[in-house]
C-alpha cells in the first residue's frame, strides 16, 4: 500500500509493534523498526518514511537525559506536522507527542491506572479519520491500559477524542495527521505476561492482581484483535494517502485535567 517504511520507534524490548506490526505488514506496509535502545539511530527526519509509529516503554516523557533519543523523537514528531507526515502514538508515544507539540504530562493522581477498559468516546472522534469506524462500535469496546502518566493538558489546538469514565484523556488528534492512544492497541497477553511478571510487586502494592488482569486481556482477545486492526488498517490507509481531506478539522483543545499516571 505505502511506498515508503513507516518508521516504528521501540522504546524497550518488552514494548515491540505486537499486534499493529503484524497488521501493518498484512496491510502491505513496510516497517523499518529503530531501537535506540539497542543503538539504533533514528533518522534525522521523515522524508524517507510514509509515517511514524512510536511505541510505549516505561520511561518517563521527559526523561530525556537518560534516554537521549527521546529529544529527537519529539523533534521528528514536531517536523511531521508542518510536512503533513502522519504518525501514531501509543501510550509513552502518545505522551511524547503531546510534550513535543507543547502539552503536559504528569503522574496520574487517581494511581496506576490496569485494566481492560471501555473507551469514552467524544463526539469528535465520530467524525475522525483514524477513529470514526471504531468510535461507531461504541462505548464497550475493550482497550489493554497500563500507564502511570497521562496527558495533563492537550497542547493548543489538538482535539479531546476519548476519556476514561473518571476523565483521564485515552486519545487525542493533535494535528490533521498526528494522533496518540493512551491505551496499548499492540498488546495481548502475550506481551501483557512479561509486564505482569516484571511489575507484579509494584501492582500488589496498589492492590491490582496482576494475573487477574493477564485473564482478562486473554478472554477479551478476539475482541482486541478484531477492533484494534481497524486502527491500524485506517493508519495504513493514512499514510498511503496522508494527502486526502480529512473528515474533520481540528479545533480547540478541550481542557484535560490532571487524572492519571
Amino acid at each position: 500500500m505505502s511506498t515508503q517504511p513507516i518508521l516504528v520507534v521501540e522504546h524497550e524490548a518488552q514494548c515491540p509493534p505486537g499486534w499493529l506490526g503484524e497488521w501493518l505488514a498484512e496491510a502491505g506496509v513496510d516497517l523499518d523498526v529503530r531501537r535506540p535502545y539497542a543503538g539504533d539511530d533514528l533518522p534525522g527526519d521523515l522524508a524517507g518514511h510514509d509515517g511514524m509509529l512510536v511505541l510505549g516503554g516505561e520511561m518517563g516523557a521527559g526523561d530525556d537525559v537518560d534516554f537521549g533519543w527521546l529529544g529527537e523523537v519529539k523533534d521528528l514528531v514536531r517536523a511531521a506536522v508542518p510536512a503533513g507526515t502522519p504518525v501514531l502514538g501509543v501510550c509513552l508515544g502518545h505522551q511524547l507527542v503531546a510534550v513535543a507539540l507543547g502539552g503536559e504530562v504528569g503522574a496520574n493522581p487517581l494511581g496506576q491506572q490496569i485494566g481492560v477498559l471501555g473507551v469514552g468516546w467524544t463526539a469528535a472522534a465520530s467524525t475522525d479519520r483514524l477513529l470514526a469506524d471504531i468510535a461507531e462500535l461504541g462505548p464497550d469496546v475493550p482497550a489493554v491500559q497500563w500507564n502511570n502518566d497521562v496527558v495533563t493538558r492537550l497542547p493548543d489546538g489538538a482535539v479531546d477524542l476519548a476519556r476514561t469514565a473518571r476523565g483521564e484523556l485515552q486519545a487525542a488528534r493533535f494535528a490533521p495527521a498526528v494522533w496518540g492512544v493512551q491505551w496499548h492497541p499492540e498488546a495481548g497477553e502475550e506481551i501483557i505476561r512479561p509486564w505482569a511478571d516484571h511489575d507484579r510487586d509494584d501492582a500488589v502494592e496498589q492492590g491490582v492482581d496482576v494475573d487477574a488482569y493477564v485473564a482478562d486481556v486473554e478472554a477479551a482477545r478476539d475482541r482486541l484483535r478484531a477492533t484494534w486492526r481497524l486502527l491500524a488498517d485506517r493508519f495504513a490507509e493514512v499514510c498511503a494517502h496522508p494527502d486526502a481531506a480529512p473528515e474533520a478539522a481540528p479545533g480547540p483543545a478541550s481542557p484535560v485535567e490532571a487524572t492519571a499516571r
